[in-house]
């Protein structure tokens, strides 16, 4: 038997809120993922985000984590790419 999958919700910020034009989006993906897949993912959907892929920055509830932070149900991701401003 499989295990059921885990639900996310993605907070998005900059370039990420412009290619999908919301502020957050929910997504399921499988028991172990880790957060760098949710990056994967969103370019897979609009390729235009691959070149934020090397300078983006993970958190998890309020914490900046590694790429490699496996995802637990429930949790608030955001991906934070670099941001200009005055």
């Amino acid at each position: 038997m499989s295990e059921s999958p885990i639900t996310v919700t993605v907070k998005l910020f900059a370039a990420y809120q412009e290619a999908y034009g919301v502020p957050e989006l929910v997504l399921e993906f499988p028991v172990a993922t880790p957060i760098a897949a949710v990056l994967e993912r969103l370019i897979a959907e609009h390729p235009e985000l691959a070149q934020w892929r090397d300078l983006t920055r993970f958190g998890i509830n309020l914490e900046f984590v590694e790429p490699n932070t496996l995802l637990q149900d429930g949790d608030e991701v955001v991906l934070i790419p670099p941001v200009s401003g005055g």
